[in-house]
């Protein structure tokens, strides 16, 4: 990273304030979107904008990350809104797409990897498919480095199945065979400032996944075990399919495991968080310690 690098992160979400937070502790110059100004105190070092405004901090970008999810049609709202800030700015030469691994569709368990052909099966992956080519062909026409983050399952700090547990909410969904992808949110910010400053010419795809795809089953319980809580019962799938919102059941309806070592050696890196076990492990023991402190204050 350069002084004068500026990353505009275009949504400041779950993963975005994550990205955000990371790059202002290693230095950079940081603006991002972000829907809730009231969020502003928790974001320190990085300056907020709103999404209709974001063009002339855009035109000064030197680093671009897109978090925000396409629209109905399947287009970038990024593109849709700001295309000509993006094709103007002059010092721009890197971009950083979030998207998804549900673009390989259902693998009936199998794995894939960063060469495996995209196979959406569902609309809002063929939405996301979309948007990826409308950044390919941006990136191709101006000469930029482009990077498709396609990412798993994201968890951490208030997004775990320690809160589902915590919450009562919690079930062992049992169907044998099936897993999921996930990506400590962290990793993802990680992975993001690496891709930064390591970029390939052209556009690459990489994929944000630990190495330890696991069943929701298996999940669960150790997030009770850590908590020291009554293990959850285990629910037969089809009975928990029956009380499942169509969202949550679309999830269960893609069963693959995701590969990600090349993407570790590409950006240099090993996850932090290699599994669900790591992952949760620091998460409570985050939490452990702000309420530790947060004692400590309330008693002077």
């Amino acid at each position: 990273m350069r002084m004068a690098d500026r990353l505009v992160i275009l949504g400041l979400g779950f993963a975005g304030r994550a990205v955000a937070r990371a790059a202002v502790a290693a230095g950079w110059t940081v603006a991002g979107t972000m829907r809730a100004p009231v969020a502003a105190a928790a974001m320190p070092g990085v300056e907020l904008l709103a999404f209709d405004a974001a063009g002339p901090a855009i035109r000064q970008a030197t680093h671009l990350l897109v978090t925000a999810g396409p629209e109905a049609l399947g287009h970038d709202p990024v593109l849709a809104a700001h295309a000509a800030a993006v094709a103007a700015a002059p010092a721009l030469r890197w971009v950083g797409y979030l998207s998804t691994t549900g673009v390989y569709g259902d693998r009936g368990g199998g794995w894939v990897d960063e060469a495996t052909p995209p196979a959406p099966g569902q609309e809002r992956s063929r939405r996301r498919l979309a948007a990826e080519a409308e950044w390919r062909a941006l990136a191709a026409r101006r000469g930029l480095a482009l990077d498709l983050f396609r990412t798993a399952g994201i968890y951490g700090p208030g997004r775990s199945a320690l809160d589902e547990v915590r919450a009562g909410r919690a079930r062992r969904v049992d169907k044998p065979g099936h897993h999921f992808a996930r990506i400590h949110v962290e990793d993802i910010a990680a992975a993001v400032l690496a891709a930064a400053a390591r970029p390939a010419a052209g556009a690459r795809v990489l994929h944000l996944a630990d190495n330890e795809p696991a069943a929701n089953a298996a999940v669960v319980a150790e997030a009770a075990r850590l908590l020291g809580a009554p293990l959850p019962p285990l629910v037969p799938f089809e009975t928990a399919l029956a009380a499942m919102s169509p969202m949550g059941a679309s999830f269960w309806a893609e069963n693959r495991r995701v590969a990600s070592r090349v993407t570790q050696a590409a950006l240099g890196l090993a996850w932090r968080y290699p599994s669900y076990r790591e992952g949760l492990a620091a998460i409570l023991a985050t939490e452990e310690a702000a309420q530790g402190a947060a004692a400590e204050v309330a008693e002077r």
